[in-house]
């Protein structure tokens, strides 16, 4: 183990004045890949350098070792422990900790992740998350992405070999939560993870591979789980992509076909002004975690947060907990928001590229994940009532469902939910949801009612799926047909099936596909077999 600091090369240097914004997912399309290999130097200019370094460290000797140590610029206030050994690492990550000189027993853990063309030690200076940690306690595990893996320094969020359960750069992130569990005693039931930019799509990737690991997560600036499946990250980027909630849910269900639940709670972070990776991805993610919660996509509560009146939607779980969260920061692009200052919700530095001057969003993402001693959110009330157990199904068709459940003493009537929104207030169980279309899947809660009509806690939730609908076939159309059918649409050039969202190739008449219709609505390409 060694303490690292940060060098004068640890930030990347501004762009000139008037000069375009750099993006920390790497050059636009046409200026390379973000996935691209680095370009070799020219083999004299090698040579040169090796001289240069030689003769810089002859001088460095001949003036008496004045900087013997690494380089720290004014302000760096970090130090870093980097970790070696800390599993078999298949994604080639360097891991460093922040760990506060006095921590509570078992204390939290938060794994934080930087942008493209940034290091940990710049994450960890700007970001406020070590003033955070030393005022509330938890350990910091930065993860650390280098050239060799990605020329601009990205973590590969978009890639299959690194954004699975198992595999990459994803697993080198899990085994440096367990090396911390081992080695500083965290609590499991209270590991975090947040990231900005390339880092916050990673984080999406983290919750949706391991929700059994991480109890929630803070995306900045990212991007859904899994949204290159059938396009690539630049799309994803800007100007995003449109998915049902229902389809982005079954992406991270897809993660970890096993885990059933409880799904990690999540805040999404991101600069309304921001032109890197379009504002849509912020309620992409929203349709995506409140649809795994079984939510609606409207917020039970808002407010405005902060400074510069950050505009904040709150999405509430049955128990009254905050679920699911979006911070929309006013005025502000690609980057994290950070409030340089001493006051209690102030935290953060400006001194390099992407951290930008509005809100402290380390402090409110700490408290999000209940650092602060507040909790994930408000519970209910002492006067509501309990919720009802063993909802179950008792029956389906091809446009019902029957639902029962135990009753609750002192309960005038029931209010039941389906996929998050109210649909009934029936006064005893049992009771049928109809009018649904065949084949498809519903997430169904249950809450008692007092005299005044005032649901109380929410039950366990319970999915059930009609029947019917069988599979229709649409044999060799061409994708023009297919589009102007309403059985796919049309981005970029590009033909995509509806519901799966599936690449069916360039839009023209010489492409030709089968789909495959199953529920009514979602198509997918089936030109193997069509039963």
């Amino acid at each position: 183990m060694s303490a690292r600091r940060r060098t004068p090369s640890g930030s990347p240097p501004a762009a000139p004045p008037g000069s375009p914004p750099r993006s920390p997912y790497g050059p636009p399309p046409g200026g390379g890949s973000p996935y691209g290999r680095p370009r070799p130097r020219p083999l004299l200019a090698r040579l040169l350098a090796r001289v240069l370094v030689r003769v810089l460290a002859l001088v460095l000797l001949a003036a008496g070792g004045v900087l013997a140590g690494p380089l720290a610029p004014a302000g760096a206030a970090v130090s870093l422990q980097q970790i070696s050994g800390f599993g078999a690492n298949p994604g080639q990550l360097a891991m460093y900790v922040y760990r506060p000189a006095s921590l509570p027993a078992d204390p939290p853990v938060v794994v934080a992740l930087h942008g493209c063309t940034q290091n940990a030690l710049t994450y960890a200076d700007n970001s406020g998350l070590p003033e955070l940690a030393d005022r509330r306690g938890f350990v910091l595990v930065f993860a650390e992405t280098t050239s060799a893996n990605n020329p601009n320094k990205c973590f590969n969020w978009f890639q299959t070999t690194d954004n699975r359960r198992g595999q990459g750069e994803a697993a080198s992130i899990r085994q440096m939560v367990a090396y911390a569990r081992s080695a500083y005693s965290t609590d499991p039931a209270r590991t975090f993870v947040t990231g900005l930019s390339a880092g916050g799509a990673m984080t999406s990737v983290m919750l949706a591979a391991y929700p059994d690991v991480f109890a929630a997560g803070a995306v900045v600036a990212g991007l859904p789980y899994d949204c290159t499946k059938d396009t690539g990250p630049y799309t994803c980027m800007s100007p995003g992509v449109d998915k049902s909630p229902a389809a982005w849910a079954q992406l991270v269900r897809d993660a970890h076909p096993a885990w059933t639940g409880p799904w990690p709670r999540v805040a999404i972070w991101h600069g309304d002004a921001d032109t890197t990776v379009a504002p849509r991805n912020a309620d992409e993610l929203r349709d995506q975690w409140t649809a795994l919660h079984g939510l609606s996509q409207t917020p039970g509560r808002t407010s405005a947060i902060g400074p510069d009146a950050t505009r904040r939607e709150e999405y509430l779980a049955g128990d009254g907990t905050v679920a699911v969260e979006v911070d929309r920061v006013p005025g502000i692009g690609h980057g994290t928001p950070v409030d340089p200052g001493s006051g209690p919700e102030q935290c953060g530095r400006t001194g390099a590229p992407y951290f930008l001057a509005s809100i402290c969003s380390s402090h409110w993402i700490s408290a999000f994940f209940g650092l602060d001693g507040s909790g994930p959110g408000p519970g209910p009330g002492p006067g509501d009532l309990p919720a009802p157990t063993g909802l179950v199904s008792t029956g389906v068709t091809d446009t019902g469902v029957t639902l029962s459940w135990n009753e609750v003493a002192g309960a005038s009537g029931y209010a039941v939910f389906r996929d998050g929104a109210q649909v009934a207030t029936p006064s005893a169980p049992p009771y049928t949801d109809t009018g649904l279309a065949a084949g498809t899947s519903h997430t169904y809660t249950v809450a008692a009612r007092d005299g005044a009509g005032t649901a109380g806690t929410r039950s366990a939730q319970v999915t059930v799926s009609t029947t019917g609908a069988a599979a229709v076939c649409w044999r060799g159309v061409d994708n023009y047909q297919q589009v102007r059918a309403g059985r796919a649409t049309t981005d970029g050039g590009y033909v995509y099936a509806k519901g799966s969202h599936q690449n069916m190739g360039l839009y023209n008449v010489f492409v030709t596909h089968t789909l495959k219709e199953a529920p009514v609505g979602y198509f997918v390409i089936a030109d193997a077999a069509c039963p």
